[in-house]
């Protein structure tokens, strides 16, 4: 109410304005016909005049009426030079923040409802360099004042840094017109003040602040590198450490370009998700789930059939399919790209130099103009009393060490709830294992929606496993007959007995070893860089999961791109990585994939959103196929198609997800996946069915009401057309 009543009062302000011909007054004739009268009052009462000039000039321009060129030549031509810049350029500013606080108060919060995303990617900006921006738009003439004013309170801009912005930005152009008014008498239109040649002087005026800012920047990369020798020429054009999917893909580009490329890689190439992570896990998922199909065989019309579990093979099968992609990632096949590919230990000795203990024994140095650290994550191990004992295995180390196994563990316990211990749990338990998930939260998956991770619990409750969630664990006991890990609720203390126990507690970023303390590059939980994937040395990049925030295979390679393009060609060009549109998938039956906001994500932001949802109940291909648990629910901005975020769990809900995925990246809307053909009978309809339901809950109802009414009418008049024939 209170924004709707300051609303109406400024409207008719405006419109009294020009209601009763005000404008008339601020124009450059009737300046020059008053000027006498003007000064007649100014020597009379001079506190008053300037007041009242004062308040004058500030209730124009927090209005944004027309008639501030005309005040700020009468503030030269009444006051003269020094008492009209001062009162001109405070009046300004003062009127223009007034401006810019009624922008903020009656329209952000509308802007930023509608148009959510794009503000967030402006409000980043200004966050960063909104005073440089507001500075920059003040010095050019040609942005026209008060829409600068307007526009910059919808934006985050503290109110603080806007007037003074706006205070030192519009000194230069206000000097002019001040000047320019204790020449009145010379002056026979604005075109006179703002000649071209003006106008070409204020622009580049502006663009000073922008060569300005290169010139600093420049300043700042290079004392960088202060106290560090340049070499005088390279041995390589990009060193790439760590051969995982970051560095994989950075060694790939590198060579498609033909510059000169070295990848360093102290283990085995692939990195982790080739070794212990997505390919092992998968190919485990796969072998597991064809064994519940099995036993549930029944389900289909089959006999139930007691699956002979040979686990023993099943890990063979594991290694078989590794030892299968692991072509596509040989040092082999790099080199036949062009990759010169080293095995080896490599640490920084200074932003070009990087020396390397290769695995033979013997060490080699080579210089580089850029270098991508792409070491990835290992397994967080944390320090529980007891653990060193405990015979424990992580996601990394299970695959050699249940290999010797002759079956599957009889008792594992697996600590942490998140998507690797779930997966894993899952795997085992339909595998044969009596599994227990340890998880110190109060759910599993907790960055799911809670709806989403119920119904995950549920999923692997089905398959028999006990899940202790709000379990904080206090260690491990061993004895020579059992091995017991000590959990801590609100309410008790409890042992609980295991064969194995697996750590699936997150991974931590590969930060030592490889000379980033001795140079000063900063780490935190990951290495510190700037969108443009720079450390601390512009010349030095990283990239996967040593860089962060997702842990990703796919965000790893996507990083690489903007890694490796911004070190061969950033001379000429850099890109900003793009993090807006990012998918991921947890490969639990049923599957549960996501991209952009969850609904838990948009109330914690306060993002204003409409939810539409569709149960694969109700699809046809999901019912012959027996996958009906699960949905696809789809968040849009209110009242457009706009997709904020989109969740699926289901069958194959990973592959569901790419249409998505596409249309977030494109912008394209649910009326544009409504009226795309999908095959039937497949699982991909989901996709179109539930861009139907967010079409029927903004159905035009009121013009279907008028077309009712037309086709009754048709209805008759072929009635009566028909009775004229017989």
């Amino acid at each position: 109410m209170k924004k709707l009543m300051l609303f109406a009062g400024l409207g008719l302000l405006v419109v009294l304005f020009f209601a009763v011909d005000l404008d008339r007054y601020f124009t450059l004739e009737q300046l020059k016909t008053s000027q006498a009268q003007f000064a007649t009052w100014q020597a009379a009462h001079p506190w008053l005049f300037a007041i009242s000039y004062f308040l004058s000039y500030v209730l124009i321009t927090a209005l944004s009426l027309p008639g501030a060129a005309i005040l700020t030549l009468a503030g030269g031509a009444l006051f003269g030079l020094w008492q009209g810049l001062l009162l001109v350029s405070f009046a300004s500013s003062l009127g223009a923040t007034l401006a810019f606080l009624a922008s903020r108060y009656l329209f952000r919060s509308s802007i930023e409802q509608r148009f959510s995303q794009q503000l967030t990617a402006i409000n980043q900006g200004i966050g960063k360099e909104g005073a440089f921006y507001l500075f920059t738009l003040r010095l050019v003439p040609l942005f026209p004042f008060f829409i600068i004013n307007l526009l910059m309170g919808l934006t985050q801009l503290p109110t603080r840094t806007f007037y003074w912005v706006s205070q030192l930005g519009m000194l230069a152009g206000t000097i002019v017109y001040v000047n320019a008014g204790t020449q009145l008498a010379q002056i026979n239109s604005l075109s006179d003040i703002l000649s071209p040649g003006l106008i070409l002087s204020f622009s580049v005026l502006g663009l000073f602040p922008w060569f300005a800012k290169g010139i600093l920047g420049l300043i700042q990369r290079q004392r960088v590198y202060a106290g560090f020798q340049r070499p005088q020429q390279f041995d390589r054009n990009l060193i790439v450490i760590g051969a995982g999917a970051a560095g994989l893909v950075s060694a790939y580009i590198a060579a498609a370009v033909k510059a000169k490329v070295t990848l360093i890689e102290a283990h085995k190439m692939g990195g982790d998700c080739l070794n212990y992570g997505c390919v092992p896990s998968k190919t485990l998922l796969k072998t597991a789930k064809l064994a519940q199909q099995i036993q549930q065989a029944e389900h289909y019309g089959l006999a139930n059939t007691q699956v002979q579990i040979q686990f023993q093979q099943v890990m063979q099968r594991v290694q078989r399919v590794i030892a299968e992609v692991e072509p596509h990632d040989s040092v082999e096949r790099y080199t036949q790209l062009g990759v010169e590919v080293l095995q080896g230990y490599a640490k920084l000795l200074d932003p070009w130099r990087v020396e390397i203990k290769l695995s033979d024994g013997s060490s080699q140095h080579l210089t580089a103009r850029s270098i991508i650290l792409a070491t990835g994550a290992h397994a967080n191990i944390p320090a529980f009393p007891g653990i060193e004992n405990s015979g424990y295995v992580t996601s990394d180390t299970l695959w050699e060490r249940f290999a010797s196994l002759e079956q599957a563990p009889k008792q594992l316990v697996i600590l942490g709830a998140g998507p690797i211990g779930c997966e894993l749990a899952q795997a085992f338990a339909r595998l044969g294992s009596s599994v227990t998930i340890i998880e110190k939260a109060e759910r599993i998956l907790a960055r799911e929606d809670r709806a989403v991770a119920e119904l995950a619990a549920q999923a692997l409750q089905a398959d028999g496993i006990q899940l202790l969630t709000a379990h904080q664990v206090l260690g491990f006991e061993q004895t020579p007959t059992s091995k017991t890990v000590l959990v801590q609720t609100p309410e008790q203390t409890l042992a609980i007995p295991y064969d194995q126990v697996i750590l699936a507690l997150g991974r931590k970023a590969r930060l030592t070893g490889y000379g980033l303390e001795e140079l000063g590059i900063p780490t935190e939980r990951t290495v510190l860089t700037n969108d443009y994937l720079e450390t601390v040395f512009p010349n030095i990049y990283a990239a996967g999961d040593l860089a962060g925030p997702y842990q990703f295979t796919h965000v790893a390679a996507h990083q690489a791109w903007y890694a490796s393009v911004n070190a061969l060609f950033g001379q000429f060009k850099r890109f900003k990585v793009d993090y807006r549109v990012i998918p991921r998938v947890t490969f639990v039956d049923p599957e549960i994939a996501s991209v952009g906001l969850t609904e838990q994500e948009a109330q914690a932001q306060q993002i204003a959103y409409e939810l539409s949802r569709f149960e694969f109940a109700e699809l046809d291909r999901a019912i012959t196929e027996g996958t009906k648990t699960g949905f696809i629910q789809v968040l849009t901005v209110p009242g457009k198609d706009k997709i904020l975020g989109v969740t699926i769990v289901g069958a194959q809900a990973g592959e569901l997800l790419a249409e998505y995925v596409l249309a977030m990246k494109h912008g394209l809307g649910l009326n544009k996946i409504l009226g795309t053909i999908h095959s039937y009978p497949t699982l991909a309809e989901a996709n179109k069915y539930v861009a139907g339901h967010w079409k029927r809950q903004h159905s035009p109802e009121r013009l279907l009401n008028w077309l009712a009414r037309y086709h009754r009418w048709r209805l008759g008049s072929t009635q009566n057309l028909d009775k004229g024939k017989r």
